[in-house]
C-alpha cells in the first residue's frame, strides 16, 4: 500500500532514533554482524535502550519480521493520531494514546535492527497487503479520517481488532521461525499486549 509522507519521515527518524538505541556487538573472524538491544518487556522497546545484552544472531525470518511490522506498526500508530481528535468516548482517546506510546518506540528499534544487521528497511520489491495481515486498505483509512464521534469509535474499535489480530499472527510465525532472542521477545510483548488490547476493544465494541 502508500504510506502518506508523514508516515515517511516518521520512518526516516524513527531509524536514526533507534539506530542510537542499538549497541553494536563487532565479532572476532568469521560473520561481523552487529545486532540490537532486547526488548524485554511489555512496552519493551524504551527497556532495549537501557539493558542491552547483543547478539548478532538474526535470520531471514527476523528481518522479515521486523521489515512488515515497522509499516504495520506505522499504521496503528496513524490510525491512534486520528482518535485525538475524532474519537467521541474517552475510552477509545486513552486505549488511542497507549497504542501510540507503545509502538513508537517498538518502530525505531525495529529500524534499528534492519540498520544494524545491513538490511533495508523493506522487502525487495515493495510490501504487499497480503505479506502484513490486518492491514488497512487506502479505503478504510479514507473512511476513518472522516469519522466522527461515535462512528469514528466504532470504526476504529473493529478496524483496530483486524489489525491487532494481524499483529499477532506476525508475532507468532516471528516465535516460531525466528532466532534473534531480541526479535523473539518483542514478538512475545507484541503478541500478549495486543491480544489484551484485542479483548478490551472487543468490549468497547460491544457496548458502543
Amino acid at each position: 500500500m502508500t504510506f502518506t509522507n508523514r508516515s515517511a519521515t516518521r520512518r526516516l527518524a524513527l531509524a536514526a532514533a533507534g539506530t542510537g538505541m542499538l549497541v553494536l556487538l563487532t565479532a572476532c573472524g568469521g560473520d561481523d554482524r552487529p545486532s540490537a538491544a532486547p526488548t524485554g518487556t511489555p512496552g519493551g522497546a524504551q527497556a532495549a535502550a537501557t539493558s542491552p545484552q547483543p547478539s548478532a544472531s538474526f535470520n531471514d525470518a527476523d528481518v522479515a519480521f521486523a521489515q512488515m511490522m515497522i509499516p504495520h506498526h506505522e499504521q496503528a500508530v496513524e490510525m491512534a493520531e486520528l482518535a485525538e481528535s475524532r474519537a467521541g468516548a474517552p475510552e477509545v482517546k486513552e486505549l488511542a494514546a497507549k497504542i501510540k506510546v507503545a509502538q513508537d518506540p517498538e518502530i525505531a528499534v525495529m529500524n534499528g535492527w534492519l540498520s544494524a544487521w545491513g538490511k533495508p528497511a523493506g522487502p525487495e520489491g515493495g510490501h504487499g497487503g497480503h505479506d502484513m495481515p490486518g492491514m488497512m486498505t487506502g479505503e478504510d483509512m479514507a473512511k476513518l479520517r472522516e469519522a466522527k464521534g461515535a462512528e469514528f469509535d466504532r470504526m476504529f474499535a473493529k478496524l483496530m481488532i483486524a489489525h491487532h489480530k494481524g499483529a499477532i499472527e506476525m508475532a507468532r510465525t516471528e516465535q516460531a521461525q525466528g532466532s534473534n532472542p531480541e526479535a523473539k521477545s518483542l514478538a512475545r510483548n507484541i503478541e500478549t499486549t495486543q491480544q489484551a488490547e484485542v479483548e478490551q476493544l472487543q468490549g468497547l465494541l460491544d457496548r458502543l
